[in-house]
């Protein structure tokens, strides 16, 4: 099942096939983003703080947000205790709107799947909805934030199916038994948009690193 059936900027985005074609559709978007997501019914931000809120103890610090977009999870992370969160995302439009939110200890505009200049171990948690998608990030992302993520952390994912099917699945199972990372929780499918027709379900997928 394709995103196909996706019009305006939600079904650009899901089309692109480079990271400088994505970045430069969220520039292009970053005005009516939340306004468009929330008609949409956008459910990914409120799975991964229930999954968050759920597996690192309220306070844990510092917290990534990868694909930190206009910064939704940002201004929540805050309300519930979590003090010290730094936003991750390709595009320098997006992240001029999440500074407006004020929330963020520090913003960088970098791209998931690349070297990320961060240290080894480095972040208690990280948060990465919506990211791993059609158009977006791919299974080549994965190994990068959990370098960075430090022994006991955790990484809360959503995962599209069709990524799911086509390698995510396979992936996450070698890294559990290769024991780098255990398997916290992950949930049933869900449709993330459920107010935009064609959208493909995804999960919410919660990894500790070993």
């Amino acid at each position: 099942m394709a995103d196909a059936k996706h019009q305006g900027s939600l079904g650009a985005v899901y089309q692109a096939k480079r990271p400088e074609e994505v970045a430069a559709l969220y520039d292009g978007w970053a005005e009516t983003y939340d306004a468009e997501m929330s008609a949409a019914g956008y459910r990914h931000p409120t799975i991964c703080l229930a999954l968050l809120a759920r597996h690192l103890p309220r306070g844990a610090a510092p917290l990534l947000d990868a694909g930190a977009g206009t910064g939704l999870i940002g201004e929540w992370l805050a309300i519930l205790g979590y003090g010290h969160v730094e936003g991750l995302d390709i595009s320098a439009g997006m992240l001029a709107k999440a500074a407006e939110k004020k929330v963020y200890a520090a913003l960088h505009h970098l791209a998931i799947g690349e070297r990320l200049p961060f240290a080894d171990r480095h972040y208690a948690g990280i948060v990465s909805a919506g990211v791993f998608t059609s158009g977006h990030v791919g299974v080549e992302g994965l190994d990068e934030l959990i370098r960075i993520c430090r022994t006991g952390g955790v990484l809360v994912l959503t995962v599209k199916n069709t990524l799911w099917q086509s390698g995510f699945s396979a992936a996450v199972s070698a890294l559990k038994a290769g024991g780098v990372v255990t398997v916290e929780e992950e949930t049933q499918p869900y449709v993330s948009m459920p107010n935009e027709a064609g959208t493909v379900p995804s999960r919410g997928l919660v990894l500790r690193r070993a």
